[in-house]
């Protein structure tokens, strides 16, 4: 996920990869603020004990600091290639989701993820 994710994001990867071990999403807000990024996503593995050991799900927010509410980012879960959503469509479906965040300005309820909608537009 992380290798498609830099094949369509080249532009956004400028901090080093953070691994946190029993981490919560919030985590990326006091992240965001100390480094001063603009935008975080957080890949946080599923807890223990759903049906697919090795799902992950994606946390997108945009002006990340300190005490914000869930409301405030989007999510993409179920990431695993066991049925889910596998790492390609997930990633593109990132990359959407980081295009309209700096376009609208917002992550969490004030942006709609339309990746479907988008990707069934004709090209060009």
């Amino acid at each position: 996920l992380v290798a498609a994710l830099v094949a369509r994001l080249p532009e956004l990867v400028a901090v080093p990869v953070i691994l946190a071990e029993g981490a919560r999403v919030a985590l990326g807000d006091a992240i965001g603020a100390a480094t001063g990024a603009g935008m975080v996503l957080m890949l946080i593995g599923e807890r223990p004990g759903l049906t697919v050991a090795d799902s992950l799900g994606a946390y997108l927010t945009l002006a990340p600091r300190v005490g914000l509410r869930d409301s405030a980012r989007n999510c993409v879960s179920n990431i695993h290639g066991h049925g889910g959503l596998g790492p390609e469509a997930a990633a593109d479906r990132l990359a959407w989701l980081v295009g309209a965040a700096r376009q609208l300005g917002a992550t969490g309820v004030a942006l709609k993820d339309e990746s479907a909608a988008a990707a069934a537009l004709p090209a060009g």
